[in-house]
């Protein structure tokens, strides 16, 4: 089996202390993935080879296509003419499960940076599939100040290139359950929320996913589709996503630094300590 390609070396000039020198630096890879439903194209999305499996599975999944893992028959790489397939996954979708085919027609490409940037309108964004996460799932806030500290030490190509984002999934207890890096930060979600689908823990109504950019529209809407009562961020979120949030019940955190975070929805799902109102 061919290994993902998720780090590349380059040769740099690196000027430091008034002195200039020729150094290697590490990259992080991004390539594009198509993911296939059947023979119909569905998605392209520029990400960091690996995982592709669960990337395909948490992508059908988070934009409503399938509604659990069950639904899904085969996902495999495929290849094609140019390629040995390792930038392809064909999703197979179980006898009697049929994919709306307004959603295939969407075949929107979904940018590294911002997967909501291809779509046509909000509408089109919106997946309905959600409900309101699990309301007795309570985080206690000493918890949420060691996520960041064990998200980024799970890292390990940021520690070599400093350039990928990272979803990772917690218990209550802060137990990194899994962790997933990706150029793109919604691709680092429906990674893990791919890896949770292939081992039968959707919905997430006791969990907590800490991402490491911030938390926009489409990070709290694949995370509430996963059932995800608690989402924390070391950086802000924006105001469509805490309006999500808040309409649906969803703990959302933001600025999870230090000994310092802001609760911008759910305030009752922290236990102790939390800022009044």
């Amino acid at each position: 089996m061919t290994i993902p390609r998720m780090v590349s070396v380059t040769g740099v000039k690196e000027w430091r202390e008034g002195e200039l020198r020729s150094v290697n630096d590490y990259l992080a890879a991004e390539e594009p993935l198509e993911i296939r439903v059947g023979d119909a194209p569905m998605s392209v999305t520029m990400r960091t080879p690996g995982h592709d499996i669960e990337l395909a599975a948490g992508f059908l999944f988070t934009e409503g296509l399938v509604s659990g893992y069950s639904q899904i028959a085969s996902v495999r790489h495929e290849a094609n003419d140019n390629q040995n397939g390792a930038n392809r996954v064909r999703v197979d979708l179980a006898p009697g499960v049929e994919v709306d085919s307004e959603a295939l027609r969407r075949n929107f490409y979904t940018a590294s940076s911002c997967g909501v940037c291809g779509k046509a309108s909000i509408d089109a964004v919106r997946v309905l599939k959600i409900t309101a996460p699990n309301r007795a799932c309570t985080v206690d806030p000493e918890v949420l100040c060691r996520l960041p500290g064990q998200l980024r030490a799970a890292q390990q190509i940021f520690e070599r290139t400093g350039a990928l984002h990272a979803a990772g999934l917690f218990s209550t207890g802060g137990e990194l359950l899994a962790m997933r890096e990706d150029v793109g930060r919604h691709n680092a979600v429906d990674k893990v929320i791919g890896w949770a689908l292939a081992n039968d823990r959707v919905p997430l109504q006791d969990a907590l996913m800490m991402v490491s950019g911030r938390a926009g529209f489409e990070i709290v809407q694949k995370a509430l589709v996963a059932g995800v009562p608690v989402l924390a961020s070391v950086s802000a979120p924006s105001d469509l996503a805490v309006n999500l949030a808040r309409e649906f019940g969803m703990t959302l955190i933001g600025f999870l630094r230090g000994r310092r975070f802001v609760i911008y929805s759910g305030a009752e799902r922290v236990t102790s300590g939390q800022p009044a109102g």
